[in-house]
């Protein structure tokens, strides 16, 4: 496995350095006379000051989201469960954009937007819980409550548009999921974040893969399967309400890399766990690096504008199609 993991590492700095000489406002050739020493301020803070903070972000957030999935799966037993089940990616979305509608928070105060949108992440999770009841224990309740909850979520969100028609672009831009403008204070509240709970995801892996062998399985190991899961729904709620704080609602991420992990480093959640985060970091990275050079491309086209596309519509529009792979191939499928 270790193999697996340097090669995925080394993807992942390889992804990074192309997101790094692939946006608008710099050349390459700008790229590498700052790395040499050269180039002027405003190369200086193009590069240190806006790409690397953002490469940052796109690894730390991908890593937040694959590891959430694939708690979400384990622990709900249902290989199509996403951070949307939980209600937390609606909920954070409508935190911070009814945040900046409010003028309690704006782009200009990232502190302020993230907890914003971790504060209705967990009020998406908490929503859930109150709606399951009882019942917060069974997978195919809360998967089903899950979904209740992201409409109503959503909804809201839209009433928010209504009511401040204004705030299109920001709705628009936590719908989709973007790293555009992403500086270093959102990595330093990201980082410790993922690390904290990433670290507790990866202490349940044992509890984990007993409930992927069902409740009875897991009681008849002495396991308190509620306690578990409820454990393990916390984590994924946590590590998806810092995600889309950070980047937004990108789709499909946390739904489709987790059968990535699972299939290149086993079911053993101790090894697959730390290998869905690594997964995780590389494809979002990509994405964006990909979506910056077709901003770039864009850019010549005539009457384009500064028209840029969002990683959020690129993880979106891939990960539909591998949706429909994956349920066309495994259309019974369960843990």
């Amino acid at each position: 496995m270790i193999p697996r993991f340097v090669a995925l590492a080394a993807l992942a700095a390889v992804c990074a350095g192309v997101e790094l000489v692939a946006g608008r406002g710099m050349s390459p050739g700008g790229v590498w006379d700052v790395l040499g020493g050269g180039g002027d301020a405003t190369e200086h803070h193009i590069l240190w000051q806006l790409r690397l903070p953002r490469a940052l972000v796109a690894l730390g957030a991908g890593a937040c989201l694959a590891v959430a999935g694939l708690v979400l799966q384990s622990a709900l037993r249902n290989p199509l469960a996403g951070p949307e089940v939980t209600g937390v990616t609606p909920g954070a979305v409508l935190g911070a954009v009814a945040a900046t509608a409010l003028g309690i928070a704006g782009w200009d105060s990232p502190l302020a937007v993230v907890l914003a949108a971790c504060a209705g992440g967990c009020a998406g999770a908490a929503l859930l819980w109150l709606l399951a009841g009882r019942g917060r224990g069974d997978p195919a309740q809360t998967a089903v409550h899950g979904v209740l909850v992201s409409a109503v979520l959503g909804g809201l969100t839209a009433m928010v548009l209504l009511v401040e028609p204004g705030e299109l672009g920001s709705v628009v831009q936590w719908l989709v999921g973007t790293t555009e403008g992403r500086v270093w204070q959102h990595w330093h509240l990201l980082w410790p974040w993922a690390l904290v709970w990433g670290a507790a995801a990866w202490l349940l892996a044992g509890p984990l893969t007993l409930l992927r062998c069902g409740d009875d399985t897991a009681l008849a190991a002495g396991l308190a399967a509620r306690r578990a899961r409820t454990l393990a729904l916390l984590c994924a709620v946590a590590l998806t309400a810092g995600a889309v704080a950070a980047v937004g609602a990108l789709g499909f991420v946390g739904l489709l890399v987790p059968h990535l992990a699972v299939a290149v480093f086993g079911a053993d959640l101790r090894v697959s766990l730390p290998g869905a985060a690594l997964t995780g970091a590389v494809v979002v990275c990509a994405a964006d690096a990909a979506a910056q050079l077709v901003s770039r491309l864009l850019a010549a086209v005539p009457d384009s504008g500064r028209l840029t596309v969002p990683v959020g519509a690129l993880t979106a529009c891939l990960g539909a199609a591998l949706l429909l792979v994956v349920v066309r191939r495994t259309p019974s499928r369960t843990f």
